[in-house]
């Protein structure tokens, strides 16, 4: 059987044609045929995603830049070939214009033509996809050693990226963002910044839901420094955009100072903007309903349509709702709402994440304990973070502390 690398997909309102592609292709692609674009979509749904789709481009319904467009949003990585008459030369460039068509063949093809088509786009499918792999792969990584890092240095701060991770996939979901995988690195690194930053300065604008103007300029300055790490590593250069304008109000106001306005800010920085603002009017002790009247309130800060989005989300659910747990039901994924204490000491700080580790030690901190820990819940039921090993991690912890006091 061909390998899976080779699926593909024939599109057709036509039934006699779609049988001679089966009867010309069969023996050296995985086809699929579908007869009709509603009965592609199906298709899609059902066994996708499909290395390469050819779809013809006059079928009754729903006509194949349609067709495409939707396959798009769906599969972003499938290569997509048109079939077209010549008198359709003007609707073959809308398609390539809209659905991002690689490559667009005149009806009748030639079976050498077609085969030499499928193999320049199945070969483009490879690529693709080997450069993502190689971006999800390599980079996380990186993204392990930064936030494992920021974990150490400012554990609000990582709590704070935590917090928020959950509804900014949610609405991106919602919307149909693409590649939410690198709007997740960027939730993730949005707090780099802060590691440069006196932990103080984030657990006051979290506790209050703002800093006085001398402590504000300084906290601004985070998302550039962020941005600025970001950008010597390869590959990261639109993440690092997106965080570099986290904190820019839609308007154009806001830092950084002059920069794009409205559309041209990055879309992942405009929807960061949005659940930040959120988690800190949250933090500070407002109910949902006081945090999204007081963001409405706020005239030209927000994209208006991610706000809409984001709003009928977090009204239903937020990522993490605060609440308090018995010692013996604190679970990793949990972050802690405020400071923890065993037996009088400190033993971890408000916005922690929690790991097998604290639990363990709190199972083994005997009349220490308190009654209940504040926590904040997520609906996962553990972190997907990659932790440093326990020991370790415990270990820095405790000569951090030492260092301080």
């Amino acid at each position: 059987m061909p390998p899976s690398g080779r699926r593909i997909l024939f599109v057709d309102d036509d039934p006699e044609t779609l049988a001679s592609y089966g009867r010309a292709l069969r023996k050296k692609y995985d086809l699929d045929m579908a007869l009709g674009p509603v009965r592609g979509l199906e298709a899609v749904a059902e066994n996708g995603p499909y290395a390469v789709v050819v779809s013809d481009l006059r079928m009754p319904g729903l006509d194949g830049v349609e067709f495409f467009s939707r396959l798009r949003k769906s599969c972003p990585d499938t290569v997509r070939i048109m079939l077209t008459g010549y008198a359709d030369i003007r609707s073959a460039m809308d398609a390539v214009n809209t659905g991002h068509v690689f490559r667009f063949l005149a009806k009748p093809c030639a079976e050498e033509e077609l085969d030499a088509a499928l193999t320049a786009a199945i070969e483009q499918y490879g690529l693709v996809t080997a450069e993502r792999t190689f971006l999800k792969g390599t980079l996380r990584g990186t993204i392990k050693v930064l936030t494992d890092l920021l974990a150490l240095l400012n554990a609000k701060a990582h709590g704070r990226s935590v917090r928020v991770k959950r509804i900014v996939l949610d609405v991106a979901g919602y919307l149909g963002i693409p590649e939410p995988w690198r709007l997740e690195l960027a939730v993730m690194l949005s707090q780099i910044g802060c590691a440069a930053l006196p932990e103080r300065m984030l657990s006051d604008m979290l506790q209050t839901g703002e800093l006085d103007p001398r402590r504000q300029r300084l906290f601004d300055q985070h998302p550039r420094i962020a941005g600025d790490l970001l950008m010597n590593i390869p590959r990261l250069n639109e993440v690092a955009g997106v965080i570099r304008h986290q904190e820019k109000r839609y308007d154009g106001s806001g830092p950084p100072p002059g920069g794009p306005s409205g559309q041209d800010i990055p879309l992942g920085a405009r929807l960061l903007k949005v659940a930040l603002d959120y988690d800190t009017l949250i933090s500070s002790g407002r109910t949902k309903a006081q945090a999204l009247a007081a963001m409405r309130g706020r005239t030209g800060w927000y994209d208006p349509r991610i706000f809409e989005a984001f709003a009928t989300l977090a009204q239903a659910r937020e990522g993490f709702t605060r609440t308090t747990a018995p010692p013996g039901e604190v679970v990793p994924g949990m972050v802690l709402a405020d400071d923890l204490r065993l037996g009088g000491e400190l033993a971890a700080a408000a916005g922690t994440v929690v790991d097998h580790d604290l639990v363990a030690r709190i199972a083994q901190a005997g009349e220490g304990l308190p009654e209940a820990v504040a926590v904040y819940v997520s609906p996962e039921a553990e972190s997907t973070l990659f932790r440093l090993e326990p020991e370790l991690m415990e270990l820095l912890r405790r000569e951090r502390r030492a260092a301080e006091d």
